[in-house]
């Protein structure tokens, strides 16, 4: 294989308490929605063989990854490192609590990061630092192989800001939704996105 293939993937749908919530570093469950399209992910998933896998130990993603364990040849590796971004003072606030109290859209979440204006929460500099050591490592040890990352929404978008040098703030024009898969090719001299956002579980 002469190219590097990262496969990211997004944990499945979280507990209804959390949906529409600043969750982050909150660690939540499924819910019995997300267990079902966690299975649809693995059904997917069966199509492929990796030669790792890498994970955030966060329960939303192990419990995403527990249908799939038996398509992987090696237990996933853990990685701190890809725990959800914490959104501070955010945390736990509904998009409606956070637009009346700060007068800020949801919408605008990954430009309040690259501007660093959520109270006490991971601005971009400090979100790349921690997520994109563990990138480089990933991509060094595993040069021309098939690698998956399970992990979260604004992880993925964070990767995909380092691999396509873009602004984190300019990911919001990519849908990562629930149990979705994304695949990025990368070679010597370039970087190319096969498909964003391929959501199995809407497909069967």
């Amino acid at each position: 294989m002469s190219h590097t293939s990262l496969f990211l993937l997004r944990h499945a749908e979280v507990e209804s308490k959390y949906q529409r919530v600043f969750g982050g570093r909150i660690d939540m469950d499924l819910s019995p929605r997300g267990h079902e399209q966690a299975d649809a992910l693995a059904r997917y998933i069966a199509r492929h063989k990796f030669d790792a896998v890498y994970a955030s130990p966060m329960k939303r993603v192990q419990q995403t990854m527990r249908p799939l364990a038996a398509q992987f040849a090696q237990p996933p590796t853990v990685c701190e490192e890809l725990r959800e971004v914490d959104f501070g003072d955010w945390t736990g606030m509904s998009w409606d609590e956070v637009f009346s109290k700060y007068r800020i859209s949801a919408f605008q979440w990954l430009d309040q990061i690259e501007a660093a204006g959520i109270p006490n929460g991971e601005c971009r500099s400090k979100f790349a630092a921690r997520v994109e050591p563990c990138l480089r490592k990933i991509l060094a040890e595993h040069r021309g192989q098939s690698v998956a990352i399970i992990c979260h929404g604004g992880v993925i978008r964070m990767i995909l800001s380092l691999l396509l040098d873009l602004p984190l703030s300019k990911m919001a024009s990519f849908e990562i939704d629930y149990a979705s898969v994304t695949r990025v090719d990368l070679e010597p001299h370039k970087t190319e996105v096969q498909f964003l956002n391929h959501v199995p579980w809407q497909h069967e």
